[in-house]
């Protein structure tokens, strides 16, 4: 079963999404790009937040975009983040030189760290092959540029197939992301990806307004639909490997 990552910006809108069947609350600042980076206080607040209500929901946030040159501050942010008590700290990684170097250092620093990879310009088999060889909980794909489209306009389907194939074989939970909309429910349903992101779907104008608690309810009830019968034919990945994963 895919399970339903979905961004918020604030305590309102992460209690209005666990309420509203998220399975994972991922904490971000979508006015400032993909994986644009809340405060660290307000990080801390949201997951105090959600806890006081009772919620044990996995959380995750991301660390802001940064270039990957900047490593010794990457894992300066991984730290400060990961101390806010999220489940995991998301990082991007574009498809540029220097990849490589900056997954083994998240790899060795002492935090859970899912490694995001920008598509704007596709997927690099051989950088994905790296990141599953280190031992991250988990992977994902997701786009930058918003106003360019969503992840299927960036990448085939088929790209995308062979991203979720190679992650699930090497037993790593896996995700896919970027202006992801109702309309594409089947197509994620067929990549049958551990989890999928959203936020655009759920706001009434632009990705950086408010949540939008009727659209978090159809999407939830889509989802479902949409898995049905796929879901009576075999158990998914994302079950068998829930029990192992930090989220």
């Amino acid at each position: 079963m895919i399970r339903l990552l979905v961004s918020v910006r604030d305590a309102e809108e992460a209690l209005l999404a666990a309420r509203g069947g998220a399975d994972f609350i991922d904490l971000k600042e979508p006015g400032q790009g993909a994986l644009g980076g809340l405060p660290i206080a307000a990080i801390g607040t949201i997951v105090a937040a959600l806890r006081g209500a009772g919620c044990r929901l996995p959380v995750s946030a991301t660390i802001g975009d940064l270039a990957l040159g900047e490593g010794d501050e990457i894992l300066r942010r991984v730290a400060a983040v990961a101390a806010c008590g999220v489940n995991v700290v998301k990082v991007g990684i574009p498809r540029e030189d220097g990849a490589a170097a900056l997954l083994e250092r998240l790899a060795a620093c002492g935090h859970p760290v899912i490694p995001v990879f920008i598509a704007d310009r596709g997927l690099d088999p051989a950088t994905l092959a790296h990141a599953l060889g280190l031992g991250f909980p988990g992977v994902m794909a997701d786009t930058a540029d918003k106003s360019a489209g969503c992840l299927f306009d960036a990448v085939s389907v088929l790209a995308l197939s062979r991203f979720v194939t190679r992650a699930r074989t090497a037993g790593t939970m896996v995700g896919l992301a970027g202006a992801l909309r109702l309309k594409h429910l089947p197509r994620l349903a067929g990549l049958a990806p551990d989890f999928a992101g959203f936020r655009s779907a759920l706001c009434a104008g632009a990705r950086d307004g408010r949540l939008e608690p009727a659209l978090l309810a159809g999407l939830v009830q889509a989802l479902r639909e949409v898995q049905a019968p796929s879901e009576r034919a075999s158990p998914s990945s994302s079950e068998r490997m829930r029990a192992s994963s930090p989220l």
